[in-house]
């Protein structure tokens, strides 16, 4: 009696354990940015989720080694490569390796992106090309890149990350809004044409989200954005992580085309 009950034990705890699987188990994701803010965030909270992780990074090889060793301590594969999103070839030269070093291609996070604000009647036209470039043109270099891999195999999940300020505009920022609202036009388009062949395309809208760039401001400052907000609190990178595993996991599989805003409530 007491050997049934333990193996009858044994089964329901192995059951329960089932329905706890990692949300992204074998699959294989590309984040751009990834080795600092919501970047680093999404790209450790997917190994932790089990998902394989390639991930971009520009210039800092000591961060993205850093990142690297951390991600796989979750005993995942990852890897880092030095990759300009807003060149077209060096996207395409990307996704190649990927495939080559990984076998396949389920999850693209656009993430990578800059901001150079001033009113527009101070703003350089470099500084609205550059921000363009950086923020929508690699949005539309990296997914290029990856749809006919996830074409071929009838699945993928693409999340870009826009802004509340691509929802809402914000005074200082034409050149920031005008590109993170593009992404959102851009994906609702990408959706529409790649829903056939079961690849999804999605967009996150980030508020105010703490991070070490947000640490370097005035406390005062920082205190009143928060008090502005209805949750009464900056988001974590964390945050917009678990929305990006929901987004890139099965979960989520009746989902396309649209936005997500996270962001305490601001929009």
């Amino acid at each position: 009696m007491f050997i049934k009950f333990f193996f009858l034990k044994k089964t329901i705890f192995e059951f329960l354990n089932k329905d706890k699987m990692k949300l992204l188990e074998n699959k294989t994701a590309i984040i751009t940015g990834a080795t600092r803010g919501i970047g680093r965030g999404i790209a450790i909270e997917f190994a932790k989720q089990g998902a394989n992780v390639a991930f971009t990074f520009s210039a800092s090889t000591e961060a993205a080694t850093a990142l690297e060793n951390e991600l796989k301590s979750f005993g995942i594969l990852a890897k880092g490569y030095q990759s300009n999103a807003a060149n077209f070839d060096a996207a395409q030269e990307l996704v190649k390796n990927v495939l080559e070093e990984f076998g396949t291609i389920d999850i693209l996070v656009n993430n990578a992106g800059i901001t150079k604000d001033n009113l527009l009647m101070r703003i350089s036209e470099e500084d609205f090309d550059t921000v363009i470039q950086v923020n929508l043109k690699s949005v539309f270099n990296l997914t290029k890149a990856v749809i006919r891999p996830m074409m071929k195999q009838r699945n993928g999940s693409i999340i870009n990350m826009s802004s509340v300020v691509g929802l809402k505009g914000n005074a200082g920022q034409a050149n920031y809004a005008a590109s993170k609202a593009g992404i959102i036009g851009f994906s609702k388009s990408v959706a529409l044409e790649l829903g056939s062949r079961n690849v999804r395309s999605n967009v996150i809208a980030p508020g105010f989200i703490e991070t070490e760039m947000t640490d370097k401001l005035d406390e005062k400052v920082v205190q009143g954005w928060r008090d502005a907000i209805p949750l009464k609190r900056g988001g974590k990178p964390e945050d917009i992580a678990n929305a990006c595993v929901f987004l890139a996991s099965n979960m989520s599989a009746y989902i396309t085309g649209q936005t997500l805003s996270v962001d305490g409530g601001m929009s």
